[in-house]
C-alpha cells in the first residue's frame, strides 16, 4: 500500500504480479541485502542507484562513510554484476563549503575508488525546492550559503566531471537537465532504465517511456517511496521536511504493515506546491 503524497486515497501496488523488475535508490544498501536476495530468488531483475557524494558532515549528517559505501558497492557488484549498480553524484551543490574546485577534487577521488565497479554516474544540479532551501538555511551548524550557477558555469563543471569520469571508463549522464544536455551534448540519464534491466534479465522487457516531468526519459513505473522516510539528515534533501519527522517515522516503523510508514505526522497540505512536482520519485 502506497500513501498518496497529495492527500488522496492510498493505492495498492503489486510487488510481483505484473512486475518486470525493480529499480532501487539508496545511500546505504547493506541493511537491504536480505531483500535483494529474495528479489533475485523470485527471478526479477533489479539494479540500484547508489547515491555517493562524499559531502562534508555539515551537509550530510548521518550518511555512511565513503569507505563503507565503497565496500558495500563492491559487495553488490561481486554478487550481482557490474550492471547492477549506477553511481549517483547528485545533487551537485555549489555552496560556501563545496566550490566547483572542491567538486572536481572530490569527484576525482570517488571516481578512482569506483573504477571498474560502475559504468555510469548520474548527475544533476540542486533544484531549489522549499524543503531544500529551508533546511540549508537552518542547518544545525548554521546556514549554508548556496548558489544556482549560470548555464555556462554548469557546462564548465559538467565538462570537467565528464573528463574525470571518462578517465575511469565511467559514462556521465544528466538527470532531467534537457537544456544542459543540449549545451553539453551529454546523454540524458534514464533512471528507470528498461535497457539496463533487460540486460540484467537476459531478455527484452516490455516497457514504454513515460517520464514524470519534461525531459525525463524514464520507462513507465510505479513508485513505492514516501516522503519523510529517510533519517540520514542531508540538508539539501527535497523529500524530508525535518530529520525529526523522519526519525519518528523510523521509530514507529512496523515491518508487518503493508505501508512503508506507520503514521503520517505531517499534514498532506504541507507537501503541496513546488515540492509536489517530485512526488513521482520521492525515494
Amino acid at each position: 500500500m502506497v500513501a498518496n503524497p497529495y492527500g488522496g486515497p492510498p493505492s495498492r501496488v503489486s510487488l510481483q504480479d505484473g512486475v518486470e523488475g525493480f529499480v532501487f535508490w539508496t545511500r546505504n544498501a547493506e541493511p537491504f541485502f536480505p531483500a535483494l536476495t529474495l528479489v533475485k530468488e523470485r527471478g526479477l531483475p533489479f539494479f540500484l542507484h547508489y547515491s555517493l557524494t562524499g559531502y562534508p558532515d555539515r551537509l550530510e549528517t548521518a550518511t555512511p562513510a565513503v569507505s563503507q559505501a565503497i565496500k558495500v558497492i563492491r559487495q553488490l557488484v561481486a554478487k550481482y554484476g557490474p550492471r547492477a549498480v549506477v553511481w549517483r553524484y547528485d545533487p551537485i551543490l555549489l555552496s560556501s563549503i563545496t566550490s566547483a574546485d572542491w567538486h572536481f577534487r572530490n569527484f576525482q577521488s570517488l571516481a578512482a575508488q569506483l573504477a571498474g565497479l560502475v559504468d555510469e554516474v548520474v548527475v544533476s544540479f540542486l533544484d531549489p525546492y522549499r524543503k531544500t532551501t529551508r533546511n540549508l538555511a537552518s542547518g544545525p551548524d548554521g546556514p549554508v550559503t548556496w548558489l544556482d550557477p549560470e548555464p555556462q558555469e554548469k557546462s564548465r563543471i559538467l565538462q570537467g566531471l565528464t573528463d574525470l569520469a571518462r578517465e575511469r571508463q565511467i559514462e556521465l549522464t544528466l538527470c532531467t537537465e534537457p537544456a544542459l544536455a543540449e549545451i553539453t551534448g551529454l546523454r540524458a540519464a534514464r533512471c528507470i532504465d528498461a535497457d539496463r534491466l533487460s540486460q540484467l534479465a537476459g531478455r527484452i522487457l516490455p516497457a514504454r517511456q513515460k517520464g514524470n516531468r519534461p525531459g525525463c526519459l524514464c520507462a513507465e513505473s510505479r513508485d513505492i517511496g514516501a516522503y519523510d522516510s529517510c533519517p540520514q539528515g542531508c540538508l539539501y534533501c527535497y523529500a524530508v521536511r525535518t530529520r525529526e519527522n523522519a526519525k519518528a517515522f523510523l521509530q514507529a516503523h512496523d515491518p508487518d504493515s503493508p505501508f512503508l510508514q506507520a503514521f503520517h505526522p505531517v499534514p498532506p497540505s504541507l507537501h503541496s506546491g513546488k515540492d509536489s512536482k517530485k512526488a513521482a520519485n520521492p525515494s
